[in-house]
């Protein structure tokens, strides 16, 4: 049996003989040959030397082999001016290094995989997601049920397919609060590692929030003196208070000054109160619900005198924010490309929830941003969002259908210096 993919201790390649020098260049630019007289070098005895002019791809080299899993079915790929494919490590794809992210929620599965771009940017190459509902139960029992687990192994098999099919330089695959609170989510590891051949990485709370940040750093504008990011989970939900007012560096989370993790997510939230038949009163004391808790929070108020001026914002990245996101825009199908980084003004919230809680449960399974997953989770999640919004009240609410992934992949990326010099292999710089 293969060996189970690993976040930090998947296999490492480095760059290939050829340096990625491209093989199709002589030693002169203009296409005249070497002169070989002078350049040859005598034979020395017991070592066989090679005059400049020699193909390069035939040149022998010292470097010690890698030991990585067997390659994928070579592609066909276009040959350059010799007549040879470029030569590849097995850790680059087409435009460089492939990095992976898993993030196992407490509702969803998610994975991506990405090669750099330009500086602080990626491609993404592959993505999954799944609503797996791992929580499901958790609340009541403590513990993960039978049904969700088969449904999070199911799509945790599809996760290692793909990543078993490229061979990725770098990548981490986490979990969070499911798997943190539950009594058996050591037994539930160990069947991940036997039947979907997944190695997880059960993260803290401190450090699920720092990556959901350091993945929403391109949507926060450089005149921006103050942020609250906020991720809506299924199980918890992070909430990060940032203060740019002095200076900025590239990396967001440089910037936490300080954040909370409430152990309160949609799922939770809607198994305690319902979430299919939610009227005025019930929305009401879940906002309350949540209220308490920020109320306990001690560092709330640490960037209250940045909340005053036009450069303070909130940033919500969650299914919560971008199902409203998608029901404004009365999309027919969800589109990441329009939400991504979408502007909502505080009236068109207000707006947004209000027309949600006038929908009963039929209505809110026929809108295609919420559909039948989602239907009776999406009013606890606005019931978050109206407890954030009381605490930190801003005009505008920014949407990010990005985050913990994003965040992994950024900070994978930055760790392996990418963005610091030129990408092999055709590599963007």
């Amino acid at each position: 049996m293969p060996p189970a993919v690993r976040g930090e201790d998947a296999p490492r390649g480095t760059d290939s003989a050829s340096g990625g020098v491209d093989t199709a260049r002589t030693s002169h630019e203009d296409g005249a040959p070497a002169r070989k007289g002078k350049r040859r070098r005598k034979r020395k005895r017991g070592r066989k030397v090679f005059a400049p002019d020699t193909p390069q791809h035939q040149r022998p080299h010292t470097v010690a082999p890698i030991v990585v899993p067997p390659p994928p079915p070579v592609r066909a790929e276009a040959p350059v001016a010799n007549g040879h494919a470029p030569q590849r490590s097995p850790m680059f794809g087409r435009d460089g290094p492939i990095f992976a992210a898993l993030d196992l929620g407490t509702n969803n599965c998610r994975l991506l995989v990405a090669t750099p771009g330009r500086p602080g940017q990626f491609r993404v190459i592959d993505a999954y997601s799944r609503i797996v509902r791992l929580g499901e139960g958790l609340s009541a029992t403590g513990r993960l049920s039978e049904a969700a687990m088969d449904r999070a192994v199911e799509a945790l098999k599809v996760c290692g397919d793909k990543l078993r099919s490229r061979s990725v330089r770098r990548a981490r695959l986490v979990a969070t609060e499911a798997c943190r609170a539950a009594e058996n989510g050591v037994e539930f590891l160990d069947r991940v590692r036997e039947e979907a051949r997944i190695e997880l990485e059960v993260i803290d709370r401190q450090t699920e929030a720092r990556l959901a940040v350091s993945g929403c750093g391109p949507l926060v504008e450089r005149d921006t003196d103050a942020v609250v990011l906020f991720d809506i989970g299924g199980g918890s939900s992070e909430i990060a208070l940032i203060d740019l007012s002095r200076y900025r560096t590239p990396r967001l989370a440089n910037h936490i000054v300080s954040w909370t993790s409430l152990p309160v997510g949609v799922v939770s939230l809607a198994e305690r109160y319902g979430g299919r038949d939610v009227s005025p009163k019930t929305f009401a004391a879940m906002v309350a619900d949540v209220t308490a808790m920020i109320d306990a929070f001690d560092g709330r108020h640490r960037i209250s005198h940045l909340m005053k001026g036009s450069r303070f914002h909130l940033l919500g990245t969650s299914g919560t924010v971008t199902t409203l996101a998608g029901v404004h825009l009365e999309l027919e199908r969800y589109d990441r490309r329009r939400v991504d980084g979408l502007w909502l003004e505080n009236e068109q919230v207000d707006g947004m929830i209000a027309k949600l809680l006038g929908w009963d449960f039929g209505q809110r399974v026929a809108n295609p941003c919420i559909g039948a997953d989602r239907a009776d989770l999406v009013l606890a999640g606005c019931a978050i969002l109206e407890a954030i919004r009381a605490h930190w009240p801003s005009p505008r609410l920014r949407v990010a259908d990005r985050g913990l992934r994003e965040g992994i992949l950024s900070e994978l990326m930055a760790e392996e210096g990418v963005w610091r010099r030129p990408q092999p292999f055709g590599g963007r710089p």
